[in-house]
């Protein structure tokens, strides 16, 4: 019952246009009654979005069950993956409803509530993790949006497309600036590593340029991986203030 209606739905949505559509016409297109189209769904606005509700709740439960021993940064963004999951599911529909919403502007609206949920989600998480750290909710709900508008800007970005093309290569891609900016650094290398293994510069991919054209004042600034950034800048102020 409930994907007939979204299937009539969507029929008249792309044959009258949205706004030109009512529930009765939807109704009466699946066969069924108002009293049934409520029972699924409490507003037009809802069965544009009909497997949202259940993407959220799999999406808290998926963070309920996380332990201490879970990264928390990898935790949201492979919670968000479960929201791209939902939509390369049924890319056609997908893609029908990402035209669709683009086109009419309370769809647009309902769609910001619904991210904002997901987001709000993810904050609640991260708070719990970071508590007792310095601006530990302020670090939550930063990394939160981060996660939420990488993974939005990738999936438009396939949903543009048609549904062309791997999306989970896309979002991963994505998510990844996230992890690499706030998520832990990597394990330090234990004892048996080698030494030429561990000796490997920060940057080994940046090529230097030729001698004539090296500049007559070179700073080199040596700092542990994984260091804040306002400690490599204050290094780097103190390096230079130096006579």
């Amino acid at each position: 019952m409930r994907d007939a209606l979204v299937a009539a739905a969507f029929r008249l949505f792309l044959e009258r246009g949205y706004e030109q559509t009512t529930v009765d016409d939807i109704v009466a297109l699946a066969g069924v009654g108002r009293r049934s189209f409520f029972r699924y769904f409490p507003s037009k606005e809802d069965v544009v979005f009909p497997d949202h509700e259940r993407c959220l709740a799999d999406m808290t439960a998926f963070l309920a069950a996380s332990g201490k021993e879970h990264e928390p940064v990898r935790r949201v963004c492979d919670a968000a993956r479960l929201v791209l999951l939902m939509y390369a599911e049924n890319p056609s529909f997908s893609v029908q409803r990402y035209r669709l919403t683009k086109q009419v502007p309370g769809l647009r609206a309902y769609e910001l509530s619904v991210v904002w949920r997901y987001e709000r989600a993810l904050a609640e998480y991260l708070r719990g993790r970071f508590t007792g750290r310095p601006d530990g909710n302020l670090h939550a709900d930063v990394i939160a949006a981060a996660v939420v508008a990488a993974h939005n800007n990738a999936l438009r970005s396939w949903l543009r497309s048609a549904g062309q093309g791997d999306a989970s290569t896309t979002v991963d891609h994505a998510l990844g600036y996230v992890q690499s900016a706030f998520g832990a650094p990597p394990t330090a290398p234990t004892a048996s590593t080698s030494t030429a293994a561990t000796a490997r510069p920060v940057f080994p991919s940046l090529p230097m340029p030729p001698a004539d054209e090296m500049p007559d004042d070179v700073v080199v600034v040596v700092s542990r991986r994984g260091a804040p950034l306002w400690r490599v800048v204050q290094e780097i102020e103190t390096t230079l203030g130096r006579d």
